[in-house]
């Protein structure tokens, strides 16, 4: 069993350094920001140079790598888990999945090595999705608010032919709005509400995260997804979220308003953007819903107790009409190239 490296750096908690005078929790910024494009300080496209570190239970992670798996990335872009043991859980994201607990291209054992490989004065949290060049070992980029768009049109060579256009050109002011507000309700919102230190900030963030998903209902009355008939960035977004809610976050929320089974239409369409294949496979529910802790006291929580007699493929994969909302019921995707187009 692989010990923590010599001087590694003990994680930062975000109760400690991301809460306001409110008691509000206030996520770190984003440190390596640098975006993808043509300018002489842009990062550029290229296959085989980066490798995605994203974690299972980590849904800001979840949507590239979901992303990437649907665009037909994953041949130009490598991709690994990361994970937490018990024993070295204060350091952070470990590559726990493999031999000797180093990834095997990069040769580190925890995510931190190559956030400092990058900035050895950095002191946040090194979080997932962390986009690693291979041939510096360096971080080059986890902004995960803007990390699936440049896979979907910088990366747009690099993809296949008839990928999925999931940030349509037209709609991009519309989507980037929407994921805008996305972010603090709903996204963040859950956050919002695990990390708050006073009850104000807590029912604050409470209210927020209600009235979206009442407002994301009401329009998922009359479309099949947030944007009408195809999938499109947003809806990745939405699902990785509300994919984990009553697995796992509503234990840490205190008394909820409502489950997300309990929203008619957010329930389908949920369910219809899981039978996709990239959603199904990035989508671990039972690593979700595992208890973080392997301490077993007296009186165990219901996904302690029952977390393996689950059957979550079958909920999931339950049958549902969205696809009667659409005009192209049996094509969820806008198509490069050949297509809908």
């Amino acid at each position: 069993m692989s010990s923590c490296s010599i001087g590694q750096k003990v994680r930062p908690k975000e109760i400690e350094k991301e809460i306001d005078e409110r008691g509000t929790f206030i996520r770190q910024p984003n440190h390596f920001t640098t975006p993808f494009g043509d300018g002489e300080h842009e990062l550029k496209a290229e296959s085989g140079r980066y490798r995605l570190i994203w974690a299972k239970g980590c849904h800001w992670s979840n949507r590239s790598s979901i992303a990437l798996d649907l665009l037909g990335l994953t041949d130009a872009v490598g991709i690994n888990l990361a994970g937490h043991s018990q024993e070295n859980r204060a350091f952070g994201w470990e590559f726990v999945y493999n031999e000797d607990r180093k990834d095997p291209v990069l040769g580190s054992q925890f995510l931190s090595e190559l956030y400092y490989n990058a900035d050895p004065d950095y002191n946040g949290r090194c979080t997932v999705p962390a986009l690693v060049d291979v041939t510096t070992k360096k971080v080059v980029n986890n902004d995960y608010h803007r990390l699936t768009n440049y896979f979907e049109v910088a990366f747009r060579p690099l993809q296949a032919l008839d990928a999925p256009d999931l940030y349509p050109e037209e709609l991009r002011p519309e989507i980037d709005d929407y994921n805008d507000w996305l972010f603090p309700n709903v996204n963040n919102g859950t956050y919002r509400m695990m990390f708050a230190q006073s009850i104000d900030a807590y029912e604050e963030a409470f209210e927020d995260f209600y009235q979206a998903l009442d407002q994301i209902e009401e329009r998922l009355l009359k479309n099949r997804f947030l944007f009408g008939d195809y999938v499109t960035d947003s809806d990745i977004r939405l699902f990785v979220t509300l994919a984990r809610f009553d697995t796992h976050y509503y234990r840490n929320l205190g008394p909820i308003k409502h489950r997300v089974v309990d929203y008619k239409n957010i329930w389908a369409y949920l369910r219809d953007l899981y039978v996709i294949p990239a959603f199904r496979n990035h989508t671990y529910f039972r690593d979700i819903a595992a208890p973080q802790s392997e301490n077993k006291s007296f009186f165990q929580d219901f996904n302690s107790r029952f977390v393996n007699q689950i059957d979550y493929e079958g909920i999931w994969s339950a049958p549902q009409n969205r696809k009667e909302l659409s005009k192209t019921p049996e094509e969820k995707f806008k198509r490069h190239g050949k297509g809908n187009e």
